[in-house]
């Protein structure tokens, strides 16, 4: 009876062998010999999908709110910065998690694929039940500080506190939407995060407008989306091909924190510095141009953030390509498709800023019916459609660079735009120009940061030669 219970126990072995074998063949072919035109269109229409989602999160927001007064609007784009630190730390560990577990796949090191995932994973939600904690017991001090006022503290304290509950939820979907993708499974990462957007967009009507809960029921339809993309992203990590994430797995060492933290930096600088900007963002337009202009800079924001989600999730279609390319030492691949994502990337941004710069007015109005608001609005969104075609070097770039292990090079890429250039200009142009300066900030930090990606790009570029 023994033996027999042990010829079945190596038969099933033996078979799951076989199976992770197949697996990892179907995988590295997929990503190694497809057509790069192809293989990237492939990948890219779920994370194309997936960052549309996600800036629908925030545009529902804002389009509800705006319904309700022009203070509510200010409080939900105050509280944004917030929100991009807390979606900093998902990214952080997401990426860097998913860049490692995507070179090891690529060097058939399966075993450290999967500690990698697990580890990220447990790091990300322990982050976000300490952003919960500190978030929610400092509220009033941290609303404060990123630009509230009298007129929008109370929106601004209430809508943060619950947004910050949610805090462990949206860090850990974003690692698991990361991880799917760096698999090649993008289409599991669309599913959770639409899921999540559905929920969203469904209850921001009724709980704003229906049970008039205010700025309290936006937050509260936020976070249920986000609960809902969490949960769904965990039961599709569990199917298919891709990697489980364990307890058995988590290996909080120096080894895993460290490939952790050169692969996710240049996502943290990113989406830490777009918190730190829009902090200054906001103090600055609320001083050179009051509620109006913080409602009016806000939109703006939300508008350029759905437009550039299109174009991050095509680039986001690359990384898998690029990563496990590079680990499996098939450079003329990665350098084709940077190639390909600049050239159509470049294409799209230039038709939309074009349809940006003419119904700049009409825009932001479908935000918030306030001529004050429009007028602010209007001339940023201009601005800033101007050099919106340049966006496209700097995001592949900086997704390059990440993805091949260059932390250095790619943390510079990332912090150009919202910090090298940005902080800045923030506190030199305003004090010369005014509304004006606050309102064209953006459009100089873009220009200086595409003449600083050029140079990035080209030394690696090279090398592949």
């Amino acid at each position: 009876m023994s033996n027999k219970n042990n010829k079945s126990e190596i038969d099933y072995n033996s078979s799951k062998d076989k199976s992770i074998n197949t697996a990892n063949e179907d995988r590295r072919k997929l990503l190694t010999e497809t057509p790069i035109p192809k293989l990237i269109t492939k990948l890219a229409i779920p994370t194309i999908i997936s960052m549309l989602v996600t800036a629908i999160y925030n545009a529902a927001d804002t389009y509800f709110v705006g319904r309700i007064s022009t203070e509510a609007t200010a409080a939900v784009g105050l509280v944004f910065s917030v929100m991009a630190i807390i979606q900093a730390m998902g990214f952080f560990c997401g990426h860097g998690s998913g860049n490692y577990l995507s070179r090891m796949l690529g060097a058939n090191k399966e075993e450290e694929a999967k500690n990698m995932a697990s580890t990220g994973f447990f790091i990300a939600i322990t982050i976000g039940v300490i952003l919960a904690g500190i978030g929610n017991f400092f509220a009033e001090p941290i609303a404060y500080f990123i630009g509230a006022n009298d007129a929008t503290i109370k929106d601004t304290v209430i809508y943060m506190k619950i947004i910050f509950i949610g805090a462990p939820f949206m860090t850990g979907q974003f690692v698991i939407n990361n991880q799917l993708r760096f698999q090649g499974n993008a289409f599991y990462a669309m599913i959770g995060l639409m899921c999540g957007a559905v929920v969203n967009v469904f209850l921001d009507p009724l709980f704003i407008l229906v049970l008039k809960w205010g700025v309290a029921g936006a937050a509260l339809a936020t976070i249920t989306g986000q609960i809902t993309s969490f949960i769904v992203l965990l039961i599709g990590s569990m199917n298919g091909k891709n990697i489980r994430l364990s307890i058995k797995n988590i290996h909080v060492n120096g080894h895993y924190l460290l490939e952790i933290v050169n692969g996710g930096a240049p996502s943290l600088f990113r989406q830490g510095l777009a918190a730190v900007s829009t902090m200054l963002l906001n103090n600055y337009a609320g001083i050179y141009g009051g509620t109006a202009a913080i409602a009016g800079m806000s939109i703006v924001t939300r508008v350029m953030m759905f437009v550039c989600s299109a174009l991050i999730g095509f680039g986001q279609g690359y990384q898998p390509v690029c990563s496990f390319n590079y680990g499996a030492g098939i450079k003329k691949r990665v350098k084709e498709g940077y190639f390909f994502c600049v050239r159509w990337g470049t294409v799209f941004l230039t038709f939309v800023a074009v349809l940006c710069f003419i119904f700049a007015p009409e825009i932001i109005r479908w935000f918030r019916d306030d001529d004050q608001v429009v007028a602010i609005g209007r001339v940023a969104l201009r601005y800033q459609s101007c050099v919106l075609p340049l966006f496209s070097v700097i995001v592949m770039t900086n997704m390059m660079l990440q993805s091949i292990g260059r932390g250095v090079k790619a943390s510079i890429a990332s912090s150009s735009r919202n910090g090298i250039f940005f902080i800045p200009l923030i506190l030199i142009l305003p004090q010369c120009l005014g509304l004006l300066g606050v309102e064209i900030c953006q459009t100089c930090a873009d220009v200086l940061s595409f003449a600083l990606a050029i140079p990035l790009a080209r030394s690696e570029l090279k090398d592949m030669n």
